[in-house]
């Protein structure tokens, strides 16, 4: 078996529904609309979450807690995945290359889990205590940056 040869399920493509193409069809007349009302009417258009006028669920629900606008989004990385690509120097630059990670956001932090195993020179804009030190201890170097 191989991709060429993949088909769907049986029944789970359906054909289109034609609307307003007679009687003899099923829909014609109101084309699946029913009879009056703002549905039935070309050009409605209602609003995302629009209740028919009751206070709308997302507004009836009470807000909890507080949302920082001014958070850091860390992309974060483990001293193990540093340690298995084998640098000795390592950036943002290098991580974003070896698809270590995807976005630098709004910087780097490295983590402790793990150990460095050689002495590498890690250059990042966040370091936890725990990832400093075992750096530090592996006679490598943790800089951070701006």
């Amino acid at each position: 078996m191989n991709l060429s040869q993949i088909r769907k399920p049986k029944g789970a493509t359906h054909p289109r529904k034609r609307v307003g193409r007679g009687m003899g069809s099923g829909h014609g007349k109101t084309s699946t609309r029913g009879h009056k009302g703002q549905r039935s009417r070309s050009g409605h258009r209602l609003l995302r979450g629009f209740e028919g006028g009751q206070m709308p669920i997302h507004r009836r629900l009470p807000k909890r807690g507080f949302k920082n606008p001014f958070r850091k989004h860390f992309a974060e990385v483990n001293l193990d995945r540093l340690a298995a690509l084998g640098i000795a120097e390592i950036t943002p630059a290098v991580l974003l290359e070896r698809k270590v990670i995807r976005h630098v956001l709004d910087g780097v932090k490295i983590l402790g889990q793990g150990e460095p195993g050689a002495a590498l020179r890690v250059t990042a804009h966040g370091f936890t205590r725990a990832a400093r030190e075992k750096i530090e201890k592996a006679g490598g170097q943790a800089t951070l940056l701006a």
